[in-house]
């Protein structure tokens, strides 16, 4: 991951009124890159590799560079992100989890992601506020990835509090490839992508179809089919691409489940307690870009428009809900699934110009943009049994627009020292139709404004010092800010959220290349939340939190001492707490005393559930342009606390893959990737809270005719819930190229 050398972008040697090159241009790839079977060029009017970072954290890396790296799903392939974890807690067509700088960001939140300049976050989603889901991504499509922390860039908007991901794809491939894979669990891929000129520019094809059942007693069942139709014309930059995507997945999910359903051998490690969850998901997209540079500056335009939708079936309390007061007893035991629906159509229009002029002698950039995104959303809830409509919670009909504005200059005051000063200021609107509660109908608008600021200096001796601070923010769901009463009780009031929560970071840091071949680069980071509220996709409602502040230190390093060996490790030590106290907390507390099982994880405390303390990577890679190649790498996701109070914490999990394969002079390969070596046993990820199964003695109290105070039975049998990384696999790829 061998960052652009500072060096090459110093305005000059001594003072001058000449202005400094920082024209992007197209990263051409090796054709013959032994770390990338698709050998390909990468012209993407969005890819500034050899822009100048403005944090010791900022980075791009290879498509190449992703491909060598051995990973089992397609979001893995952002693992490239230093200090990034991503797992799985459910099906495989479902977004995945993801944790940076000591959050647990759900399936997206504060981590805003883009694929060709699309936006994968959904905002207002029906299974939380900023799902990212990268199923559609073809990992070998990718050209480049482009990382930012932390809220110091103007250009980036809702959900990049803690980091922005730009994935951008490549535009053609030296020759068509065709590859298929045969895995344990019953995994099955194929895939074909081809480019060929048509007209002035190129016209590149890919196509994946691929089924898994995994190790689950109930197999997951997946179906799943992705093309990619993409046309380029022109150089990075002076040029444009066009692109179109279409998707579909449907699976079954072996949810996250009880640790006691387990040591009591109601089920398997691999079990599930519901095996009517799943899920089904189809997602079509066209978007386009275009880049146009003259000596005077440069001028951006993207557009997208995306078609996606999601029917989501889970189980997380299994048999919670008839404990509850009022149930009746003598009725069946159905079990509490639930039916999230999101339907949408998204569209958006982006532009920017930066200016290359002076000021007093002095060279500067001035990019001014604006960015504007409009969601129509159909998003619903209900209760379900074994996949079958019982009772609608929430149907709504959304309509949420933002619009966007930035400023951001940087001058280059002398060949060691440049700043880059910023604001951004967005407009939230906002139209709920709750079409089941009409008092949680609504309007709702919200602005705010977000100053950022950078100091660079050198680079002196290869190496480089940063000094970075700003503001950015996220918004919540949009039913939540309009909401007044709970839609399972519209007698019980419910407090709404604000539209947009600020968020305030800082960070200094270092990054060198004085030793050559190696890349390091340290962080200090600082994050402060204003509150983490959230809209309970799960629930239908809200649920508040105090505010929060995160710090920690991040070191990377990249080592390539010759062409063919690439070494890396990363290391991320982070500290999260809220701030202030939970009196609701200390309350429910005192209310469960006497029955310890459900009192468990309520005491009052700081800790921020899921909020990672220590996560680490280190990877090796070997190879050339053709003959042996191979990869070995180890991630460790650090323990948890799962609860305020610390009473529950999840184990530490490491995991060790692999990589062998061989590579003809003729184009073809053989590889073969292994996954979890060790066949380690540990939680891919876990949570703790309340739940009933029907084997809880507690839950048969809760349903006699003298049960426990309404507080305990709502509140279930505290417990550690988790879901198994898979047992050691193999998957074994032959591709050839035409």
């Amino acid at each position: 991951m061998c960052a652009p050398d500072a060096s090459a972008h110093d305005p000059s040697s001594s003072a001058t009124s000449t202005l400094p090159s920082i024209e992007v241009t197209g990263k051409r790839q090796d054709n013959s890159s032994p770390a990338n079977p698709v050998s390909s060029t990468s012209g993407s009017p969005d890819a500034p590799e050899n822009e100048p970072v403005a944090s010791a954290s900022q980075k791009s890396v290879s498509g190449e560079e992703v491909n060598a790296r051995p990973f089992s799903r397609p979001a893995e392939a952002l693992e490239v992100v230093p200090g990034l974890m991503i797992t799985q807690h459910s099906g495989e067509g479902k977004a995945n989890q993801y944790f940076l700088r000591g959050f647990n960001l759900d399936h997206g939140t504060d981590l805003a992601i883009s694929v060709d300049g699309m936006p994968v976050n959904m905002r207002t989603h029906g299974h939380g506020q900023g799902y990212a889901d990268l199923n559609f991504l073809i990992p070998e499509l990718i050209g480049s990835v482009n990382i930012k922390k932390g809220p110091y860039f103007a250009d980036e908007g809702d959900f990049a509090s803690v980091g922005a991901v730009h994935i951008n794809l490549l535009d053609s491939i030296a020759k068509s490839t065709l590859s298929t894979s045969i895995g344990s669990f019953g995994y099955r891929r194929m895939l074909g992508i081809t480019s060929t000129k048509a007209g002035d520019g190129t016209l590149l094809i890919a196509g994946e179809a691929s089924t898994y059942n995994g190790p689950w007693d109930n197999p997951d069942k997946v179906r799943k089919l992705n093309s990619v139709v993409r046309y380029t014309q022109g150089t990075a930059d002076n040029g444009f691409s066009l692109t179109g995507m279409a998707y579909s997945n449907s699976w079954n999910s072996t949810d996250q489940i009880p640790l006691r359903a387990i040591t009591s051998g109601q089920i398997g490690l691999y079990g599930a307690l519901d095996p009517t969850d799943g899920g089904r998901s189809n997602r079509f997209s066209i978007s386009g870009q275009l880049r146009k540079t003259e000596a005077e500056g440069t001028t951006k335009l993207n557009f997208y428009v995306v078609r996606s939708s999601l029917d989501l079936y889970n189980n997380f309390t299994y048999f919670l809900n008839e404990a509850a007061p009022g149930f009746d007893p003598n009725a069946p035991l159905l079990g509490d699934q639930f039916h999230q629906r999101d339907s949408r159509v998204i569209g958006g229009l982006n532009a920017s110009h930066t200016f290359n002029h002076t000021f007093a002698g002095l060279p500067m950039q001035t990019e001014v943009g604006i960015q504007n995104r409009y969601d129509s959303i159909r998003v619903g809830l209900s209760t379900t049994v074994q996949r079958q409509f019982v009772s609608g919670t929430r149907d709504d009909k959304v309509q949420e627009g933002s619009t966007g504005l930035f400023i951001q200059n940087t001058v280059y005051w002398t060949s060691w020292l440049r700043t880059i000063v910023g604001y951004r200021g967005d407009f939230y609107a906002t139209n709920v139709d709750s079409l089941l509660t009409p008092a949680n109908s609504g309007k709702a608008t919200s602005s705010i404004g977000s100053p950022k600021a950078s100091i660079v200096f050198g680079p002196f001796a290869k190496t480089e010092f940063f000094i970075n601070a700003g503001e950015g923010f996220h918004s919540n769901d949009a039913r939540g800010v309009t909401i007044k009463v709970s839609p399972t009780d519209p007698s019980e009031a419910v407090s709404p959220s604000p539209f947009l929560v600020k968020t305030r970071g800082a960070e200094v840091g270092i990054r060198t290349k004085i030793i050559p071949g190696l890349d390091s680069s340290l962080s200090l980071f600082m994050l402060d939340s204003a509150s983490e509220i959230l809209f309970v996709g799960d629930a239908g409602d809200t649920e508040p939190s105090r505010p929060s502040r995160r710090y920690g230190i991040e070191w990377t390093n990249h080592y390539q001492p010759t062409p063919w060996l690439t070494f890396d490790g990363d290391i991320a030590v982070t500290h999260a707490r809220f701030r202030g106290t939970n009196p609701d907390q200390a309350a429910a507390y005192a209310d469960l005393a006497g029955y310890p099982e459900a009192q468990i994880g309520n005491a009052p405390g700081n800790y921020i559930p899921g909020a990672p303390n220590m996560v680490a990577s280190a990877g090796v890679s070997i190879g050339e342009r053709t003959g042996w190649f191979g990869a070995l790498r180890y991630r460790y996701f650090g323990p948890r606390p799962l609860t305020e109070d610390g009473a529950f914490v999840s184990p530490a999990a490491g995991l060790l893959n692999g990589q062998v394969g061989y590579r003809f002079e003729n184009g073809w390969r053989v590889q073969l990737d292994a996954f979890n070596l060790t066949d380690s046993k540990s939680d891919q990820i876990t949570y703790a809270y309340g739940s009933f199964l029907k084997t809880d003695a507690l839950f048969a109290q809760c349903r006699s005719a003298n049960p426990p105070p309404a507080a305990v039975c709502t509140t279930g049998i505290m417990d550690r819930v988790l879901h198994p990384v898979e047992p050691f696999a193999l998957r074994l790829t032959v591709a050839g190229q035409f």
